[in-house]
């Protein structure tokens, strides 16, 4: 093109930057933008635009509010695609302040929210964490005359379930209703994520009753839904029963439906159960993860198959996986329920080695070998390593212990070792020493 002495103008330029945009190339589009510049082609505001939803999507909030900064030197003026788009990254970044800093700065520029911009700013509050400033736009949104449609009450909705308030998702449910909307898939979708966040199986089982019913269609995103809201509240015949109808409405379950189901057979010790869904993710031809791989080692902890376990560690990484804090704590959990502390110890070195920090789940299981084999001595010596290491015990950590005095009825010491942890460990509050000491008092009837 410029060959031939036609030299490209804005339109041109915005066409080509939303093309490397859209084609994942944002170096590439930064690049032609910079050029754009260069040659005295000067930006206008869908270029600008094109930019900021390249960088969007990327969640280069700092890079976009200074492209948002260069617009407003260059005299162009944002339109309200600008204003959604910044507000929206915001929101994905969850930044509360960064929402509240854009919605000023538009106000300021002369522009009122429209329909899209209040959609936006809910989904946006929502994404935050702040269902109280999503509710607000919300108000604002009806005050301004607008209509809400799915999308207004879907974006609500989200907000709502990430603190789980299914009573006032509920309410969202029926003033659709009231509207003349039909709930869609991800409204109830959103809705089970509420009553799965509070435990609330009456809640969910009404919205598979109505899946049932035909009232709801059963499409894959609500049926994967439910599985994973009952997986979620460890109610495993509701979640035997959604993953039986997903796959008698035709769905293949995909890692994170076959995953919680392992989980979940073996937690409840359903370890025939836990084989037979190791053999339907290979049947099915599903690639294992690395939640799958911790599953199958806490399945073969449990079995006491703990030698099973380090091999199914060591082989993770020829799977391409690095093991986690979980996968080690597995192993290590395996070893001490057979009392096989020196290999626990092993397996502790071997991962402080590979840089993994081990958490209080590591050493309260540490703490519970060594009492359940009446090795309190050794005990003590890990909470002190605890605190040297800054990890501090949390009650749990006592509390295992001091039941391991109490089932062995060795009541005098179990006073003892309480009254010496404000020795031990100066920052543990005295309301859960009185606690502990209440409790042996409980158990030893005295």
């Amino acid at each position: 093109m410029t060959s031939r002495g036609v030299m490209p103008n804005a339109v041109t330029y915005t066409t080509m930057i939303n093309a490397y945009g859209k084609a994942g190339n944002e170096e590439k589009a930064i690049e032609l933008f910079a050029q754009m510049k260069e040659s005295g082609c000067v930006p206008n505001v869908c270029t600008y635009n094109a930019v900021l939803a390249m960088l969007g999507k990327k969640m280069r909030s700092e890079d976009m509010i200074k492209v948002l900064c260069d617009m407003k030197l260059n005299g162009c003026a944002p339109n309200h695609v600008t204003w959604n788009t910044m507000l929206a990254v915001c929101g994905d970044k969850g930044k509360h302040n960064y929402v509240n800093q854009v919605l000023r700065e538009m106000k300021n520029c002369g522009f009122e929210p429209d329909k899209d911009t209040f959609n936006t700013l809910i989904s946006a509050y929502g994404r935050c964490g702040s269902e109280v400033d999503a509710a607000k736009m919300y108000g604002e949104m009806i005050k301004a005359g607008f209509t809400p449609c799915v999308t207004t009450y879907n974006s609500l909705l989200n907000a709502l379930a990430r603190r789980g308030d299914w009573k006032a998702a509920e309410s969202v449910i029926q003033d659709m209703a009231k509207k003349g909307f039909k709930p869609n898939e991800t409204s109830y979708s959103l809705l089970l994520h509420c009553y799965s966040k509070n435990g609330n199986i009456h809640g969910i089982e009404k919205v598979e009753k109505e899946i049932f019913n035909g009232l709801v269609f059963p499409s894959w995103m609500l049926s994967r839904t439910l599985v994973i809201a009952y997986s979620k509240c460890r109610h495993l015949k509701g979640m035997e029963r959604a993953f039986q109808q997903l796959q008698k409405n035709g769905y293949r379950p995909d890692l994170v439906i076959v995953n919680a189901m392992l989980s979940m057979f073996v937690r409840n010790k359903l370890y025939d159960k836990a084989h037979e869904m190791v053999h339907f993710i290979h049947q099915i031809g599903l690639q294992p993860n690395l939640v799958t791989y911790n599953s199958l080692m806490d399945l073969h902890a449990r079995e006491g198959e703990c030698w099973k376990a380090e091999e199914l560690l060591k082989g993770i990484q020829s799977s391409g996986y690095n093991p986690d804090v979980v996968s080690y704590n597995t192993v290590i959990k395996g070893f001490c329920k057979q009392g096989l502390m020196q290999e626990a110890i092993r397996v502790h070195s071997e991962m402080t080695a590979k840089g993994i920090r081990p958490c209080i789940f590591t050493y309260n299981t540490f703490l519970a070998g060594y009492s359940t084999q009446g090795l309190f001595n050794e005990a003590e010596e890990v909470i002190r390593y605890m605190i040297e290491h800054n990890c501090r015990p949390n009650e749990m950590s006592y509390k295992i212990v001091v039941d391991a005095y109490c089932k062995a009825k060795k009541y005098k010491e179990a006073v003892i070792f309480v009254s010496k942890i404000k020795e031990i460990d100066d920052s543990f509050d005295h309301h859960s020493v009185k606690r502990l000491s209440s409790y042996i008092w409980e158990i030893s009837g005295s």
